[in-house]
């Protein structure tokens, strides 16, 4: 993986999320050019202030219902994942973000004990299935892999914003040309977000951080699935 033409190493074997996050947050501010990095720091600092975060259904609020293809193509529903149980919903940027990729490898570190309990783990993104396969079978992971093209769902969550334009040239020329991931003409991403559904359909946990570099503790996801039960 590279962030900026520079390799990043992933941890090998288990490894904590919150750490690696930690580093890699690191090692952002020295593989990236201090411009951009300046720049992207602006735009997470205008996000959090834009208080989109405050439209994001909160916990004991209902879940927005979705159905959507996964990386091969076959459509996924949440009321058909509540049918069997409660359902963890993670919202990602795409597969050419190295914070995403680390938490998706988390999750499916995590994904025998969130099975365990008796629950299903989707992801979501608004990259085209195509590009999701890609991710799929480079991690291994064994969950569901959603794509929201045109970004539907992800509005229905309160998630969608726009890239600023001064920062959608600095992406592309890192190699995160947003409209081709998704497959549209929009340099839209979603804010990442995970929350924890139970089968009322029912937000019981709900995570959004406008700062990309964060994502939730799976052992705090864990820990509202333990509560569920």
């Amino acid at each position: 993986m590279s962030d900026g033409g520079h390799d990043v190493e992933f941890p090998v074997g288990p490894f904590d999320l919150v750490t690696e996050l930690e580093r890699f947050r690191t090692l952002r501010d020295s593989v990236v050019p201090e411009d951009v990095v300046t720049r992207m720091d602006r735009a997470t600092a205008e996000l959090v202030a834009s208080a989109l975060a405050d439209q994001v259904p909160a916990v004991g609020e209902a879940a927005p219902s979705f159905r959507l293809p996964n990386a091969t193509g076959a459509e996924v529903s949440l009321d058909r994942l509540l049918a069997d149980g409660p359902v963890v919903v993670s919202f990602y940027r795409g597969a050419w973000c190295p914070f995403c990729n680390l938490e998706l490898r988390a999750l499916q570190q995590t994904l025998p004990q969130i099975r365990k309990l008796g629950a299903a783990l989707v992801a979501i993104s608004l990259q085209t299935p195509d590009n999701s396969l890609t991710m799929v079978e480079r991690h291994g992971l064994d969950f569901e892999v959603l794509s929201d093209v045109g970004g539907k769902v992800t509005r229905s969550y309160g998630l969608e914003f726009r890239l600023p334009e001064y920062l959608q040239e600095s992406y592309e020329l890192l190699g995160h040309p947003v409209p081709k991931f998704n497959g549209t003409d929009q340099h839209t991403l979603p804010v990442p977000a995970t929350f924890v559904v139970d089968r009322d359909s029912i937000i019981r946990f709900a995570y959004v951080n406008p700062d990309y570099m964060y994502r939730a503790d799976p052992a705090d996801i864990l820990a509202a699935l333990r509560s569920i039960s």
